[in-house]
């Protein structure tokens, strides 16, 4: 008998306790704390940062990274403390990113690498280079027509709350070298996907269609990218040459891993609280937004819920390895575990601003609960939303089984000025912030925690059949 079916049978001879309608005094002072002056939270986000620094996916740096977050959580008293193992396509920066016009306005730009960039020649590669607004205006480029030539891809992203720019935005980055290439281009460029003004290029995965070979792909900061474009305007009819040179490189499988640790609940049978985050950074800053605050938040506020009594469910947080270069960690965890109920799932990975907005993906079907949660943290200012939550990119055992959701919505209205930056530094967090983060999982995971029912549906949770009960 599988492990699921064993869970579901014990469950028809197990009695467990019915949430209380209201939530007890205890986990209310918890979160107040929490608010007032959590403790651990910071001490997760600077040590992590100071000790380790940037955690490139797949090595060795990640792996301090892991060993580092399992002694924090074993000194913090979590169970089950393990690394997970899993392997994974790697890709490397390289120590070379270099841009340069070359005519009609002989200057350097600032570039990183996009991952999965290729590389190009040493001593780089000239060429001209050719101006595209938008994504769409690159796929509409005739096949062929790029030949020999460097396209550069711009987008117009502004800050948003919900950051749902980066939706509009992100294209550029995600396919756009990829897209170039199908169309002969020799080099990509774009225009970094970010908000800020710094001369900080923002780097982020790419990909290429399958087929087509890796080119050498690079962000540019955004007054770089700016620049270029006044330059395309001042030509008059005068190509804009580039020329562009990097060395990044795959080297093939190499090892990452998945840290996971548990608040033992008291009846370790009901499916457990999923909290999740990713460990990895990008190479270029050590990640306290992305995501060193996200998996400092989910640990903390599981100590605080701990500290309030212990559970009715077990609280596992996930720091998933290898996030970054393509979701790697979320998609084994859920190969590995996909047969182990999940009751919700929760992830922190938008940086350490102020929650705003609460949402679930059972509002409908369980709204008794959604109603709950969402009265617990208005206390906090954050509202009551009415999108169905889908879940951080972490996440993936949950979809896959369709199971339950919730999202707190981070402010994301600076985020993008930080997001995969050399600028992703601890100075950037604001402590009263994160401590607000901290409070409102707390309430949240708090809650779930103690939930006896069915948390998408409300109903109970269903026995396995008889027959299955051996």
């Amino acid at each position: 008998m599988n492990r699921t079916l064993t869970a579901l049978a014990a469950l028809s001879l197990v009695t467990v306790t019915t949430a209380a309608a209201g939530e007890t005094p205890a986990l209310e002072a918890q979160a107040s704390a929490a608010l007032d002056g959590d403790p651990h939270a910071w001490d997760f986000v600077a040590g992590i940062t100071t000790e380790v620094g940037p955690r490139q996916a797949g090595t060795e740096a990640e792996a301090r990274g892991r060993a580092w977050a399992m002694q924090w959580l074993k000194a913090k008293g979590f169970a089950n403390i393990a690394d997970e193992p899993f392997m994974m396509d790697t890709w490397i920066p390289g120590d070379i990113a270099r841009a340069r016009v070359t005519a009609p306005f002989a200057q350097d730009l600032v570039v990183l690498p996009l991952g999965n960039s290729g590389a190009t020649p040493a001593g780089g590669i000239e060429a001209e280079a050719v101006f595209f607004r938008t994504v769409d205006e690159l796929r509409a480029a005739p096949a062929g027509s790029l030949a020999g030539k460097i396209a550069y891809i711009s987008h117009q992203m502004r800050p948003a709350q919900d950051g749902s720019h980066y939706g509009f935005a992100g294209p550029a980055r995600w396919v756009g070298p990829g897209i170039a290439a199908s169309k002969g281009a020799i080099g990509a460029v774009i225009k970094s996907v970010g908000t800020d003004h710094h001369r900080n290029p923002h780097t982020g995965g790419t990909s290429f269609p399958e087929g087509i070979a890796a080119i050498p792909a690079g962000a540019l900061s955004l007054p770089d990218a700016e620049n270029l474009e006044r330059m395309f305007a001042r030509a008059d009819r005068r190509s804009v040459t580039l020329r562009l040179e990097m060395n990044p490189r795959q080297i093939g499988q190499t090892q990452s891993g998945n840290v996971v640790g548990e608040i033992v609940g008291r009846n370790p049978l009901l499916p457990p609280v999923l909290l999740a985050c990713h460990i990895d950074s990008w190479w270029n800053a050590p990640g306290a937004f992305d995501d060193g605050a996200g998996c400092a938040i989910i640990s903390a506020a599981a100590l605080h819920v701990r500290q309030s009594g212990q559970p009715l469910r077990t609280i596992r947080v996930l720091l998933a390895g290898a996030e970054e270069t393509g979701l790697w960690g979320s998609k084994a965890y859920s190969e590995a575990h996909i047969d182990e109920p999940i009751a919700v799932g929760i992830e922190s990975d938008f940086g350490a601003d102020r929650i705003w907005r609460f949402e679930s993906n059972f509002r409908q079907s369980n709204p008794a609960l959604h109603k709950r949660i969402a009265a617990a943290v208005a206390r906090f200012g954050v509202s009551n939303g009415s999108d169905v939550a889908t879940g951080g990119a972490d996440l993936n055992i949950v979809r896959d089984q369709q199971g339950a959701l919730v999202d707190l919505q981070q402010d994301g209205l600076r985020y993008f000025d930080l997001h995969h930056t050399p600028d992703d530094t601890l100075d950037k967090i604001d402590k009263a912030q994160l401590r607000q983060n901290v409070a409102v999982w707390t309430m949240v995971v708090g809650i779930l925690a103690n939930e006896s029912n069915s948390i998408l549906t409300g109903g109970p949770i269903p026995a396995a059949p008889a027959i299955m009960q051996e």
